[in-house]
């Protein structure tokens, strides 16, 4: 028995999968189903929703600084628990073990960030009187909220969501992606370890048809992180509802090498572990680089040479830096990407092919004399691949990069502050960076425009988005006047005032 299943049978909910049903969890080093686990129904699915609701109240009423306390512990036991977490990870997302350890131990920083940061967040403004009325705005939780969470980073983005989300006292029904089911078990064992009462803490176990049963639910908000199609699927099965919709969805992201970099190996170094870290399956990975003419060359050439040097192997092996692709049918959108770059003149420099054998392997792949008209500079490629495009001008790099029905991340290596910030201006992206790539920061909103998403996590903008303002007007009773004749009685009794002499 694993660590996840160990935690969820000595912790999980008695309705969960009580009719049989189940969900196969894929090893994608091998290609093989590695084991089954319980899934929900729509009847369990309903019980943890009413049971959500009971329990909400009660959480909410709970002093913040014991909430506060419940979810530093959550981190200190994912520390804890990393080596475990990981294995399950590893197995069921392909990501290689050192990434997967690292992700977890690495998430204490965001929930750090956010236990040191929501109350603070949330006071209570006390606005200039109004006359003799008191003004106030105050902040209550949405309720109960459904988390239907990403499996390429399930303890980040996930953290993302449920940690603010609880700290500022809803309930959650979190629906990790079948594809990372096994680490949203260990998310939950963990957090009714740390001592959320699992009524507050739901997980949904699942495929499509079951996260299509959770939008069905009375819930106050919707959280998801995912696709864009996805997302355009939600947004349509909420729309009328009136409740909370968030999307973390894709990117194309792009980042422009000036003709001024400081030092071009170094920036072909960053970009490339910006590309390939986790197989480019993150939805901030660098997807396009357009490069200055006058550098193009020796970036190129450093670029493809430490590609060429990345390890690909088992993601149990600690010196893998390429796992496999955590979904088969992720290949052949990456085939299709290339057939199309290939037909209109695009060069591979190194990779293009499927690695023969066991399991979902693709080789990491560099492409030039590529153009913003080919699918693999326009659509999200999700998966090892990269083109690079020689521009002219400053100018062209912005109109190429803001050339794109996505808007996330877009990032400038020049050596001259003013001129990046000059460019990453015009950039229409949420997030934009200078000399890096491939970051996120608990202290700095992440949010998207156009088909990456609306709404914010992270900083205290995301804090903000599960709760809810109610403005407060307060007028305390004006003191009645005394009838006249008791005013007279009461100054007849008073004694009479000597004179000065």
């Amino acid at each position: 028995m694993n660590e996840a299943q160990r935690m969820h049978d000595s912790k999980g909910s008695s309705s969960f999968g009580s009719t049989g049903a189940t969900l196969k969890i894929w090893n994608p080093a091998t290609g093989q189903v590695a084991k089954e686990i319980p899934a929900d129904t729509p009847a369990s699915l309903r019980q943890k929703m009413e049971a959500a609701r009971k329990a909400q109240p009660a959480w909410a009423a709970r002093k913040p600084a014991e909430r506060t306390k419940i979810l530093k512990k959550f981190g200190e036991l994912l520390v804890k628990r990393a080596d475990a977490v990981a294995k399950d990870q590893s197995l069921e997302t392909g990501k290689p073990i050192s990434q997967a350890r690292g992700e977890a131990r690495s998430t204490l920083g965001r929930v750090s960030f956010f236990c040191e940061n929501w109350e603070k967040t949330l006071k209570a403004v006390k606005l200039p009187p109004a006359g003799n009325t008191e003004e106030e705005i105050r902040y209550e939780p949405l309720g109960v909220v459904a988390n239907i969470s990403a499996w390429n980073y399930p303890w980040f983005v996930g953290a993302n969501v449920f940690v603010p989300a609880l700290l500022t006292g809803n309930a959650v029904l979190y629906k990790p992606s079948e594809f990372s089911a096994l680490t949203g078990l260990n998310i939950g064992a963990l957090l009714w370890e740390a001592g959320v009462p699992k009524d507050v803490f739901q997980v949904v176990i699942g495929a499509g048809d079951i996260g299509a049963e959770l939008l069905k639910q009375p819930v106050d908000g919707v959280f998801f992180t995912g696709s864009y199609a996805t997302g355009k699927r939600i947004a349509e099965a909420v729309a009328g509802r009136m409740i909370k919709l968030q999307l973390e969805l894709g990117g194309k992201d792009p980042t422009y090498v000036a003709d001024d970099v400081a030092d071009v190996k170094a920036a072909a170094e960053g970009l490339a572990d910006g590309a390939f870290y986790n197989n480019g399956q993150s939805c901030c990975s660098v997807e396009r680089i357009y490069v200055h003419k006058k550098v193009y060359e020796p970036f190129v050439k450093h670029f493809i040479e430490v590609v060429k040097g990345f390890k690909m192997g088992a993601p149990s092996d600690e010196s893998t830096y390429l796992g496999p692709l955590t979904r088969q049918p992720q290949i052949q959108v990456i085939e299709d990407q290339l057939r199309d770059a290939a037909s209109m003149g695009a060069k591979v420099e190194t990779g293009g092919k499927r690695v023969q054998g066991a399991g979902w392997y693709f080789e990491p792949t560099v492409l030039t004399n590529v153009t913003n008209s080919m699918k693999v500079m326009r659509d999200e490629s999700f998966g090892p691949v990269i083109g690079i495009q020689a521009v002219g001008s400053d100018d062209e790099a912005v109109s190429l990069m803001n050339d794109t029905e996505y808007g996330l991340t877009a990032g400038v290596y020049t050596k001259n502050r003013k001129r990046a910030e000059g460019i990453m201006a015009k950039l229409n992206a949420g997030s934009t960076y200078w000399n890096c790539c491939d970051r996120v920061s608990p202290q700095l909103p992440w949010t998207g425009r156009k088909q990456s998403g609306m709404g914010s996590t992270l900083s205290t903008i995301g804090i903000l988005a599960f709760v809810q303002p109610k403005g407060y007007h307060l007028r305390a009773p004006a003191k009645a006047s005394a009838p006249k004749k008791a005013r007279k009685a009461k100054a007849a009794k008073k004694p009479a005032r000597k004179k000065k002499r």
